[in-house]
């Protein structure tokens, strides 16, 4: 098991970026958040296997449809456990 920190630019807010991240982590088994920030990027924290993370950092780099990512920045962190479920939160 494994856990990314991600920041995703471009244009990501106002696209259905969260609601779209939100279902696709939950498709794929992941746990964790995802935000906007105030300076218009989407922030998320993916908690889960390492095959499913790498499918959805592959989805990040594209995001929803009317979305045009320019750069995500991934941190690796140790592994909590502590997520019940993927969310938005605020």
């Amino acid at each position: 098991m494994k856990r990314y920190h991600v920041l995703i630019s471009g244009r990501v807010q106002g696209v259905f970026f969260r609601a779209e991240t939100q279902r696709t982590a939950s498709a794929l088994g992941i746990k964790g958040w995802v935000r906007n920030t105030r300076d218009g990027k989407v922030e998320a924290v993916f908690e889960g296997e390492e095959k499913a993370l790498k499918e959805m950092l592959n989805w990040c780099r594209k995001g929803p449809p009317l979305a045009r990512v320019t750069h995500v920045e991934i941190t690796e962190e140790p592994f909590t456990g502590n997520f019940r479920k993927f969310e938005i939160t605020y």
